[in-house]
Formats: C-alpha cells, structure tokens, sequence
C-alpha cells in the first residue's frame, strides 16, 4: 500500500504539470464569445496574430510562460461563456481536464481532432502542451510516416520564430542563437525522416532559414566574396563560428557556407548532426529551384517537403542530393555477425560501392587524373557524351526545305530512363589484350569503328558530335553493342573490364521514376490523357500549380546533377594537375558509370532516330542532349509522328507521354527561318532548349 509521502508526491506531480488546453475550435469560439479579435489576444499575450491563428486551427500550441497565461484566460471565458448545453462549471480548474462536463460542440471539434496512436516499444505519448515544438496537423492531412519524426524532415524559419513545415504545420521556435537552434532541432522539433534502406541512416533534419532568421541569429543577410558561391563561406573568426565550436559543436569542412551542416560525433546509436540551408546565400540555384526562393515560407517548405518526401531530404544542390539518393539507396556497409567474437560489425553491402574508393582505367579518367598523370597515359579516353549534332544544310531535301515549321521533341529524363536495368562494374578494372568482345561485360574497349556504314542524314551513335570515327578509340560496352546490333563485326584491341557487376543504379533510377511520374500527375499530366491532351496539359502545366513544377525541376536537376557528379572535375584557382581533389576520396567517383549511362542514351536515341527514318521517312535537323529537332508539316509531333491505323502510336518510334523515356513538344520554329540560319551556324536544337545543362558535374 502506497505511503502518504508517495500519495502527496503524485498529487503535486499532477499539480505542476503543465496544463491542457481545450480543443482548437473551442479556443476560438471563446475568444469570439469574449468578443476579441485575434489581433488584440495577441497584443495581450505579447505574441503575433498569425501565432493566434496557428494555436486556433490547431498548427502549433503555445509554450510557457505564454501557455500558462493562455490557459488562464480560456479558463476564465470557459467559466463566463459556457457553451449552449453544458453544465455549469464548478470552478475553473476543474472544467479544464473533466471530459464529462465538455461541451458537444467541444466534443465533435475533439473528434476532428487528430488523437494520439500508440505505437508499440515507442513509449507514452506526451500531451501537445508539452512542448515548444509540438503541432496538430489539420484533420485532412497525411499521418506521420514514423512517430519519431512528427513533424517531417524539414521547416522553413522565418523572422519571427514560426517555423513552417509539411502539411501546414507551424512550430514555435525561441532559439536566439545557431547554437540554440541546433539544440532545439535535435530535442524538441521532432524534424527528421526514416532511412530508405534498412542498412541505411535516417536523414538529418533540415532547417532552412529566410533571410529575416539568418539576421535574427546573428548571420549575415548576404555571403559575399570573390570566389565561386558554392565556396563561400563565413570565416573562422566570425562570432557565430565561434560560438559553434565553443558549445562543443563542429562544421565540415565545407565550413559554414549557403548549405551547412553542425554535428558533434556519434554517442551510442544517435546521430547529433542538423544540416542548414540559407536561402539568402543562395542555397537554392535558381536553375534547379525556379522561383522557389522568392516564395513565401509555407511554399518553401511545401516544395521542399514533396522533395524531401519523394526524393530524399535535401542535403547540398539538387547535384549533391543526386549522388547522397544513390548511397541512401544502396548502403556501403551492413551488419555482419563476427565469428570470432560474435559481436555484429559492419561488413560490406553486396549490390554496393563499398566504402573505400577506386581508382578508374586510364582510359575512364579525366586527363588530370594521378593515375593518367603518375603513368604518362598517352592512349586516349573515354568520349561518351550526350550529342551535340546539327545535320549539314546541303544534306537537306528539297521537300525538307519547303516544311514550314521545325519542331523540337525533348525526351522526358532521357538519362534516368537509361539508367534502368543498367548492368555496371562493382569491382576495379582489369586489363585485358584483344579480348572477345561479350555485351555483357561491363568496362571499356578499344575498337575501331570506322567502318560501320551509317546514314550522313543521322549521326553517328559512336560520337557526340555525330562525325564518323576515324580509327581506333575507347568506347564504353553499350556503344560496341550496338555497332554489333547494326550487324557489323567488332574486334577489341584491349580492354579494361569488370568482373562483378551489378544494376547499382536500379533503386535510384525507381524511386526518381516515382516521383518525377507523381510529381507530374499532381500537375494534371497523367498515363491516361491522349495525345492531343497530353501536349495541351503540358503548354500550361507549370502555371498550374508553380510550386509543384518547381518539385519537377528539381527531380529533373537531381537525375543529371548525380549522374554529372559521378565524375566531378577538380575546383578551385589552387589545383595542381596530378593532385588528388576531394571528390576522388568518395566510393561514388565513378567515371565508367557515368560513361555508361550516357552511352545507353546516346545508343537508345539513335535506335529512336533509325525508326522513325524507317516508319516516316523523316530525319532530324539537329540533336542536343535529350532534344531531337524535325522538320514538320505543322505546329505540332502529331503531324508528323508515325500512327498505327488503330490510332496508336508507332513501337520503336519516338512517342509523347508523360513517362521516363517519352517525348513531350519543346518548341516550335519556322523551318525556312531555321534553314536560313543554319547556313550561319545556327544550331536549332540549342535555341529551342535554351542552353540546356547537359549532366551539370557541379555541386
């Protein structure tokens, strides 16, 4: 039987417990009764409106000492205002926690409510009041995918404390200070996402700052300097570096820059790492975030959210997010049971990269590569690149030249679509003299192909420029399969060559697939429209919904961006020619895997170009990258794309849909006024995509 002393030991816990608060809807019809607006409750409570708003539609609770007083006044109105059928209060304290004297009205508003789940081995829920941080999302909206992380993977601060997340959620957050934040991100925000692999990690939160809260915590509006933005950063001297290292707290050493990330080491099995990103240093690059950092900060968070959600928690430029989404995806390392000791230790992730890096071929490196320095490698590289082709005037036709219009065909994430079911090398390169040439190898080949005939009206799939081949060069597994698909004999003078292979890039290329399709169809554009709705969707697509197409853009950066970053060049006015840059200390340096993707494109865009030949008679002016230009009878692909006598479309040709793979109409230009410039080096592919980045290798 208890004791008293423990009896009155629980009483006073009950007592100093924080209080509750009545339902959203109940707060606000007693600040209605009352007769006060929201804007003088806030003046009242030393708070802003929007704080009022938030507490009354359920976005985010009050914390103390603002609650307490809160609490105080919806008890007072509770006890002069009762609601229609209620009994009488008895006192104010007692109203407050007894469900049986709840109003109906109180109790239907509770039942729109969102209530606690109880989720096995997570322990007791806390009650909302409890924290600063806590928020209820509205009734409609989607439940937390892990009860670890309530809140999502990200919010936008703003100035004035109100941290925007997912789902219209607002959090309070009181930090003063980057230390401060830090602190509350890791112990009170319930910001984070779960690992999308069970080998995996889960993603850090992420906090994205507007200019008002980089102000507010002591950080400058703007980062200037003479050096490439991606290198900026605040010197060590700076008070808020100093006072990150003085709290115990580390940087990169990327330092403290537009994308920022604070950490200390691991303790047990909790990560302590919260990433920044500053949206007045330019953290978003306009190209692959259009018009996102001018938005408001719900719709900053609303856009990095989906991405975060479909893709993976932003953790540097959408190049950066690319490659962190392929580790995310297929893990270095899992847990292996140590005979020995019988301890459970790391051992390596079949499927993966591992955790060391390698070294490519001579031939797969950059020429400023050690292993091409330390060599004296003089036996030429790797040329696989995406097309840069325009058709020579005088090969035009004269009923070519008499087609009024040109139009440009853009293949939807053509590099994405290559890299599905794409076989590569897991293991480092071995050399090889005149072997058999086998489709299934992958690794690098040194072929001559200049004697593969191939129509001058198309380009040559071996060369980005479209030019025959002139002798013996290195091409990578996908190209001479494809000089042996058009039925001529190969002959590989050498070869360096991988003898464990696997699809690495399967997961990354599903889960990018996803989102870019759902991403897509949120803007209207679905598998089940025709064709003639298909492209008219797509002319007004990104005025539909400017946030979501902004989600598009960035999926679209993230697959070129990561493929771009498989083989990121050295940076920086200091290099020196032979030295090992930072980027060559990564397992995901992989120059052959990039090659690889790239010629699987370039080949699947000639086998297109080949069949649409064959089925219309038709043949390009120009390709760029993805973006293959034909001339046309009219303003549209429908005049001219090939069509079964059932309506469909043509197998084997090109074809317009929204999926990996599939073409959507990219521009329209006069076919004389095109010709005419052509002769003047015009090239209409490149007008038509506006210099559209071609597998960016930045960050």
């Amino acid at each position: 039987m208890a004791s008293e002393e423990e009896l009155f030991a629980s009483v006073d816990a009950l007592l100093n417990e924080e209080p509750h608060l009545p339902p959203p809807a109940e707060r606000a019809r007693l600040r209605e009764a009352a007769g006060i607006t929201q804007a003088r409750l806030a003046t009242a409570l030393k708070t802003t409106t929007q704080s009022v708003k938030n507490w009354e539609n359920g976005r985010s609770e009050p914390k103390s000492p603002r609650l307490d007083a809160y609490q105080r006044l919806l008890n007072g109105w509770a006890a002069k205002y009762p609601a229609p059928g209620a009994a009488p209060a008895v006192s104010a304290v007692a109203t407050a926690p007894a469900a049986s004297a709840e109003p109906a009205a109180s109790e239907a508003a509770r039942a729109d409510a969102p209530q606690p789940v109880d989720v096995p081995g997570a322990g007791p829920t806390r009650p909302a009041a409890r924290s600063a941080a806590t928020s209820r999302r509205p009734a409609s909206a989607r439940p937390a995918a892990d009860p670890r992380f309530p809140h999502g993977p990200l919010v936008v601060l703003d100035g004035d404390g109100c941290a925007y997340g997912l789902d219209g959620i607002v959090l309070d957050c009181p930090a003063a200070t980057v230390v401060e934040l830090v602190e509350w991100t890791l112990r009170e925000s319930g910001l984070g996402a779960p690992r999308l692999h069970r080998n995996g990690k889960d993603s850090d939160p992420l906090i994205v700052l507007t200019a008002a809260a980089a102000v507010k915590l002591g950080l400058p509006e703007r980062l200037e300097g003479h050096e490439q933005r991606r290198t900026l950063r605040l010197p060590e001297d700076h008070p808020v570096v100093k006072q990150v290292v003085k709290a115990k707290w580390r940087l990169t050493q990327r330092g403290f820059g537009p994308w920022a990330r604070i950490y200390r080491k691991v303790q047990g099995h909790e990560r302590q790492c919260v990433q920044l990103a500053i949206l007045s240093w330019d953290a978003l690059d306009e190209r692959s975030w259009p018009g996102v950092a001018q938005m408001e900060p719900a719709d900053v968070a609303r856009v990095l959210g989906t991405y975060a959600q479909r893709v993976i928690t932003p953790r540097g430029s959408t190049a950066v997010s690319g490659l962190e989404l392929m580790t995310a995806l297929r893990p270095p390392t899992r847990a292996v049971r140590d005979e020995a000791s019988g301890n459970w230790v790391p051992g390596h992730n079949p499927g993966s990269l591992g955790t060391e890096p390698m070294d490519p071929a001579p031939p797969e490196a950059t020429p400023e590569h050690p292993v091409v320095v330390d060599s004296g490698w003089t036996g030429g590289f790797l040329n696989e690149e995406a097309y840069q082709w325009v058709r020579d005037v005088s090969l035009l036709s004269d009923e070519e030249c008499t087609l009024p219009y040109a139009v440009g065909l853009d293949l939807n994430t053509a590099f994405l679509a290559a890299a599905a079911r794409l076989v590569v090398g897991l293991s480092a390169p071995d050399h090889f003299r005149a072997p058999a040439f086998n489709p299934k190898i992958p690794g690098s080949w040194l072929v001559d192909l200049s004697h593969v005939e191939v129509d001058p009206r198309l380009p040559s799939p071996f060369t980005p420029d479209g030019t025959r081949p002139t002798g013996p060069a290195w091409y990578q597994t996908h190209t001479v399969a494809y000089a042996q698909e058009l039925g001529y004999n190969v002959a590989p003078l050498e070869g360096y060559l991988r003898r464990e292979t696997g699809a690495y890039l399967d997961p990354w290329h599903d889960r990018l697939k996803n989102a870019y399709v759902d991403t897509l169809a949120d803007l209207g554009v679905t598998k089940d429209l025709s064709d003639a709705e298909f492209l008219a969707v797509m002319e007004r697509h990104k005025d539909t919904d400017p946030a979501m197409a902004a989600v598009l853009a960035a999926i679209k950066a993230t697959v070129k961006g990561g493929i771009g970053k498989l083989r990121e060049r050295p940076q920086g006015r200091k290099y020196k020619e032979g030295e090992r840059w930072p980027a060559l200390q990564r397992p995901t340096w992989r120059p052959d895997i990039r090659a690889a993707v790239i010629s699987k494109a370039r080949v699947n865009m000639h086998r297109k170009l080949r069949n649409m030949a064959a089925m219309t008679g038709l043949y390009p002016l120009a390709v760029l990258s993805d973006c293959v230009v034909y001339p046309s009878p009219g303003d549209s692909p429908l005049d001219f794309l090939p069509y079964a006598a059932s309506g469909k479309p043509q197998p084997g040709a090109f074809r317009l849909g929204p999926t990996p793979g599939l073409a959507k109409l990219e521009g329209v230009q006069s076919m004389l006024w095109a010709v005419d410039l052509m002769e003047q080096g015009y090239n209409p592919a490149r007008h038509i995509k506006g210099g559209d980045a071609v597998l960016d290798e930045g960050e």
